[in-house]
Order: C-alpha cells, then sequence, then structure tokens
C-alpha cells in the first residue's frame, strides 16, 4: 500500500509503485495541469512539488513527475498546479499575468508549481534563488525576460517575509490554500514504509532509470532506496566526511559541511544538472550509473572516497578509484548497495576545483568534466588526485598525472608538464560530444582552468599561451 496526500486528498493505492507521479496525476486522478513534455527531466513542464517532514516541519522542493515513482511519495505531500489555485489568482499566477509571462501556456503550470516552491523554501528570499528555483523549467515562447520579471515581483513581495514561517506567510498573504497547514499532522498519520532490501529493482532518485527504462521498471517490484534512514545524513569526523548512499545532490548544496569545505560549492552545483533533478538524484546513484562523464562521480574521485557497500552476505569497502571495470561495468553486484561514502574533506591546506564544459554551460551533460585535489605545503604540491570524465570509456582518476605532481613546486612550467603527462593517459574518441581532438583540446583547457583558479599568483596569460 502507497499512501501520501495529493493536493488535499489522502491517498491510499494498490497500483504498482514504479508509475511515475506524472502518469498517476493525469490518467488517474485527472489532473491534467501537469503536463507531459520530455519524459525525461529536461523541460519542467511535468514539475510538482513535493513536501517532507522534517520534525514538526513539512518542507517542500520542485522535482520532474515524469522521473518520479509514485513509491517515492510514500508518506509525503505531493503539489500539483490544481492543489495551489485559490478562488482568485495566487500571488504568483498574478504575477505572471501581470507581466505577461505566459504565452502558449504550456509550460506556464511548471513555471508557477517551482516559483510557487521558492516561495515555501525556508531560506532567506533572493532574486538569484528565485531564479535558480526555475532553472529546470523551459520556455519557447517568452524570451524568459517577462517570466524574470514575475519572479522579482514575487521576490520582492517575500522581502517582507523576515522571520516568518514560510508557510503561514504563504497561507496568510495568498501563495497557497490554507490546507497547507493541516498537512504535517495528516503525515504524521502515516505508517512509515521502511522496505527491508531484498533481491527486488533497485530505485534511488530514478533519474537516470526513468529515462533509461521506463516502459520495463513500472510494472517492476521494487526496493525504494532515497528515503531509506541508513543510507541518509552527511557527517563530519575530523577532517573526513561520511555521507549516506542516498544523499541528494540538493542535500549536499545545502549542507554546512559541504558549504564550509568547498568554497565554491554554489558554483559547482549549478554545473550538476537542474534543480528539479538535484532535488532527487542520489551520489550513490551516480556513481553506479558508470557514465563516463558522471559530475559526481568525477568529484569524488579527486577526492579518492572509499565506498562501503553491503547485501544480504555482508558488507565490504572499496576505494571508488578501484570500482570501474570497463564502460559501464562496476564491482559490485546486482544486490549489493553503496550504503556510505567516505572522504577526505578539502580543508586546511587542501585546495580543490571542479571543472565542466558541455555545449550548454548549464543543464547539460558534459563534453568533459575535471576535479582536482591539492594537498599543499609552502607552494609544494605534498599529494595529489586529479581526475576527467568524457576521455575514456570510464571516469577517470589520471594515477601518472596524479603522481607526477607530487613534491612539485606550483609554477607556470608545471601546468605545461602536467598537460602532456595527462594527453598520454587518456583515450577519448569522437562522438556526440565532440573529436577526439576537441576533448583533448577541452581536457588540456580545464587543466589550465584548475591551476588559475587554485593559484592566482601565477601568470595566467603564460599558462593560457600554453600549446
Amino acid at each position: 500500500m502507497t499512501q501520501f496526500i495529493l493536493n488535499n486528498t489522502e491517498i491510499k493505492i494498490n497500483l504498482s509503485p514504479g508509475i511515475t507521479m506524472l502518469d498517476f496525476v493525469r490518467y488517474h486522478q485527472h489532473l491534467t495541469g501537469t503536463k507531459i513534455g520530455c519524459r525525461e527531466g529536461d523541460c519542467g513542464a511535468c514539475s510538482v512539488l513535493v513536501g517532507t517532514l522534517i520534525g514538526d516541519t513539512v518542507r517542500y522542493h520542485s522535482v520532474t513527475s515524469c522521473l518520479m515513482p509514485i513509491g517515492n511519495a510514500h508518506g509525503k505531500h505531493i503539489v500539483t498546479i490544481e492543489g495551489i489555485n485559490l478562488e482568485k489568482l495566487n500571488l504568483v499566477q498574478e504575477s505572471f499575468v501581470n507581466h505577461g509571462a505566459t504565452q502558449c501556456g504550456f509550460c506556464t503550470p511548471g513555471f508557477i508549481v517551482s516559483l510557487t516552491g521558492f516561495c515555501l523554501d525556508e531560506a532567506p528570499p533572493s532574486y538569484e534563488s528565485a531564479i535558480d528555483s526555475l532553472n529546470g523549467n523551459i520556455c519557447r515562447c517568452t524570451g524568459y525576460k517577462s517570466i524574470e520579471k514575475a519572479a522579482m515581483s514575487v521576490n520582492e513581495k517575500l522581502q517582507e517575509r523576515n522571520l516568518a514561517d514560510p508557510i503561514h506567510y504563504a497561507v496568510k498573504n495568498n501563495i497557497v490554500p490554507d490546507y497547507f497547514l493541516t498537512i504535517p499532522d495528516r503525515i504524521k498519520k502515516i505508517e512509515k514504509n521502511e522496505n527491508v532490501v531484498s533481491h527486488n529493482k533497485k530505485v534511488a532518485g530514478g533519474t537516470d532509470l526513468y529515462v533509461q527504462q521506463h516502459d520495463t521498471i513500472v510494472n517492476e517490484t521494487i526496493d525504494f532506496l532515497l528515503d531509506q534512514h541508513y543510507l541518509k545524513g552527511i557527517h563530519q569526523q575530523g577532517d573526513y566526511c561520511e555521507m549516506g548512499g542516498s544523499t541528494t545532490v540538493s542535500e549536499m548544496a545545502i549542507s554546512p559541511i559541504f558549504l564550509n569545505s568547498f568554497k565554491n560549492l554554489k558554483k559547482y552545483i549549478k554545473l550538476i544538472s537542474s534543480t528539479p533533478i538535484r532535488n532527487m538524484a542520489t551520489v550513490a546513484g551516480n556513481f553506479t550509473n558508470a557514465s563516463p562523464i558522471g559530475d559526481l562521480t568525477i568529484i569524488f574521485l579527486s577526492l579518492d572516497a572509499q565506498l562501503f557497500l553491503g547485501d544480504e552476505s555482508g558488507k565490504r569497502e572499496i576505494p571508488l578509484r578501484q570500482f570501474y571495470k570497463g564502460y559501464k561495468q562496476i564491482d559490485k553486484n546486482s544486490n549489493e548497495i553503496i550504503e556510505k561514502i567516505k572522504f577526505h574533506l578539502p580543508v586546511n591546506s587542501v585546495l580543490f576545483n571542479f571543472e565542466k564544459v558541455s555545449k550548454r554551460t548549464h543543464l547539460d551533460i558534459a563534453s568533459v568534466n575535471s576535479a582536482i585535489t591539492l594537498q599543499m605545503d609552502a607552494g609544494t604540491i605534498i599529494a595529489a588526485g586529479l581526475s576527467a570524465g568524457g576521455v575514456g570509456p570510464i571516469p577517470m582518476y589520471l594515477s601518472k598525472s596524479s603522481a607526477f605532481l607530487c613534491n612539485k613546486i606550483v609554477s607556470e612550467s608545471l601546468v605545461n608538464e602536467l598537460i602532456m603527462i595527462a594527453q598520454d593517459e587518456v583515450s577519448p574518441i569522437s562522438d556526440a560530444r565532440g573529436t577526439e581532438i576537441y576533448k583533448r583540446m577541452l581536457l588540456s583547457q580545464i587543466i589550465k582552468a584548475h591551476f588559475i583558479e587554485l593559484f592566482p599568483q601565477l601568470d595566467s596569460k603564460k599558462i593560457l599561451n600554453i600549446l
């Protein structure tokens, strides 16, 4: 039995839990305001809000319902465009009307829902975060400027909120209906659904599985991992961090541990998909996907992350750098789960940087990406980890390049030598993301970018002129 609250209605169903929320709200509940667009999490037309009970408060975030199985909705509040309607236009809807922020209207429900999620966020509101809340939504008509003006208007209204509770403020100011105030107590009455992990199909965020296997996975028996308590949490022990395998990218983005340890964290996070996808996508899912250009994989390869896997037969630990055996081949049996990831935080004398190049700056798969971690001592590199994606059949830890950097003094000439070694270590192929020559050039440019970012005292012109 799957139980959740859909708008203002309690749902108890015995449908296959692999059915997507998009298909459930449209075909089983006939709520057609949620639109079918790409079915790949790219366009945002199917966006809904997911409310999760944390303590006594429900916190909301946007997701693309085309990639969300209803099994991941158990014990939550799901809000479609119909669920935020009032007797008159609400604040967000009125802002869109006043600024002419809609034309054909197909994408409008997704924008309205996503911006409503921004209004319910407990973080201090800002124009930047208002725009960021919309980054998974695509409009072909407006040119976005009218939408940006509508978002600006909503943000200006939210500046009056101060320290007021976001939900109570939203109800009082005609952003959401007053039934939102009843949701915490109603969610508490739903029994938790802690799965006993078995030999069933395993789904965490589902952001890749539902793109690749939608037609088959909807009918499978599934173990849902996204909300398993033992797979969640981010904790610091000294200079090390441990986090559960089902930690999402968005949870990383707001973690005080990550914010304190990665000074450019917001910049890196913006390069990783869109907000709705980051709200669902998990760290372990990115690792097991085994894409040669997985962004999180590349980041944690440079950090020398350790994986803790487990199944009914026992537990084991393996370095992420030894996890990949060939294209889409990993050192994991079908029943094992990545329960925990442990890595050394880039603090004190440790420097870190992540770079990515793609056809679109944001919301796109990388052509080439790379991360570097350097432990420094008075200008000398004591230890190094350099990784790169898109330059081989697996996400690559560049062991020779990393070893070369050890005990070297940072200089412009060092960058040149490193590039030559890295080029000998990679084996890119020509594909839709670029030719072999192009990818080699990108890797060289990214390595330059690492050193320009981390060592501003170097002569950037000399580095950029390196062939």
